[in-house]
């Protein structure tokens, strides 16, 4: 696998920044990291040798410049750039913050494909894998903008499955349940490190090396096998309405 070349976007922290360690350090992967952040890229490369590329997904320009500057063919494009803002209700929640998420989730992904999928077809086995949430697939209240990013990020993966199937390019999408990474709740909650460590109280949640180990998993597989959906979950979450926590001084 060593002569493959992947890219993965928002490779500052969390998935992408384990997702990055995984496919160098596990399959010999040539990984471009891409982020907003260079200071963490460059720790990353330090650690890795991953080359990296500074832009911000929600940049045409920066965008234009990543598919520029990328070196040699690409043969896997893990969109993992993503996020959510705030806590509130449909009728309550930021129109700001929906079209923020909705740029972010959604609009970023697509722009990336489309600037790197001429590299993934002409390479004769690309990947584009999505990775996007269960929040994708049933929503939850509160979760408003976001949710709704992110069916509409499930759907454009469906769609473009479609539209690619016979191209040679696999299109993978990967849904995380709960996944405790180091900035995902603190940036939805604003900072408020009491509102973000709430969220896994009582249970043992997935870890970002989990999500990165379930993507270099997919992308690993021999090349005729697609793996349209994986769908993951900690043990105790069955699902947004069915979460069992354990009380605090439980063993």
């Amino acid at each position: 696998m060593e002569h493959l070349h992947a890219v993965v976007t928002g490779a500052s922290s969390g998935i992408g920044y384990e997702t990055v360690r995984s496919l160098t350090r596990d399959h010999a992967m040539r990984v471009t990291a891409v982020a907003r952040r260079r200071d963490r890229l460059d720790e990353l490369a330090a650690q890795t040798g991953c080359a990296v590329i500074q832009a911000d997904i929600t940049s045409q320009d920066d965008v234009d410049r990543l598919a520029r500057e990328v070196d040699g063919p690409v043969h896997v494009l893990v969109n993992n750039a993503g996020g959510a803002i705030g806590w509130d209700t449909v009728a309550e929640s930021s129109l700001e913050a929906w079209s923020a998420q909705y740029e972010l989730n959604v609009v970023g992904t697509v722009r990336v494909t489309q600037a790197l999928l001429p590299a993934l077809t002409a390479s004769g086995r690309g990947d584009v894998v999505v990775v996007t949430s269960t929040a994708g697939h049933e929503p939850y209240e509160q979760g408003a903008g976001y949710v709704a990013a992110k069916h509409a990020a499930v759907a454009m993966t469906r769609t473009l499955r479609l539209e690619l199937t016979g191209t040679g390019v696999r299109v993978i999408e990967i849904a995380p349940g709960m996944v405790r990474t180091e900035e995902f709740s603190l940036n939805r909650f604003a900072g408020d490190d009491r509102a973000a460590d709430a969220v896994y109280e009582g249970i043992e949640p997935l870890t970002a090396h989990d999500i990165a180990d379930a993507i270099t998993w997919a992308v690993t597989r021999p090349h005729h096998v697609n793996i349209d959906q994986l769908v993951i979950r900690p043990r105790e979450q069955a699902g947004a309405a069915k979460t069992v926590r354990r009380p605090s001084n439980t063993p």
